[in-house]
């Protein structure tokens, strides 16, 4: 009876998640994961979640950008601006979001010999894969820390960006000879 209760409500949360209905149906769905004994159980859960903040029209929403706008969001790096091209995904759409509330800047430190990295102040939704990187990439590791490439890594990673005007030995004149300072601003 359990399973027959369980297959109905995974199957409600999915109908209304194709009707709109997404923080409606991730509650019917958690609620029917839930067992008798409170705990959440091995079914995981099938609906997206979504940024209830998320413009559809910016990255990683389902639209396309509107006409004419160049970036979601500037980069630069101890004040020079440098071009990026960022990826459509959760992450990117959620920085948006933050520096839609005042630009925020990041000390990065150097690492490996390779690339600067340092700590956000908060935590992304993470969607790792593993990359091989290449100078100019921006990433997040561990969903809270922002890299930046200046040579090469594999690792998994969730990729946010990649400085498109800079080419590998700019990356390295740029990052190479101790830490920086980059800031993330509304585009």
């Amino acid at each position: 009876m359990r399973g027959v209760a369980l297959t109905v409500a995974v199957g409600l949360a999915l109908a209304l998640a194709g009707c709109g209905g997404t923080q409606a149906a991730r509650s019917a769905s958690e609620g029917a994961m839930q067992g008798e004994s409170g705990q959440r159980s091995l079914v995981r859960e099938t609906v997206p979640q979504q940024s209830e903040s998320q413009d559809p029209g910016m990255v990683g929403g389902e639209g396309e950008e509107t006409e004419g706008e160049e970036s979601i969001m500037r980069l630069s790096i101890d004040g020079s601006d440098v071009g990026v091209e960022w990826e459509k995904n959760q992450a990117t759409a959620e920085l948006a979001g933050l520096v839609a509330n005042g630009p925020i800047t990041i000390q990065l430190s150097m690492y490996g010999g390779f690339e600067q990295v340092g700590p956000l102040g908060t935590t992304l939704t993470s969607e790792d894969a593993q990359t091989t990187t290449e100078a100019g990439d921006i990433v997040l590791y561990s969903g809270n820390q922002i890299v930046v490439f200046y040579g090469s890594n594999s690792w998994a990673y969730t990729k946010l960006g990649h400085i498109t005007d800079q080419s590998a030995e700019d990356m390295a004149r740029l990052l190479g000879n101790g830490d920086v300072s980059i800031t993330i601003s509304a585009g």
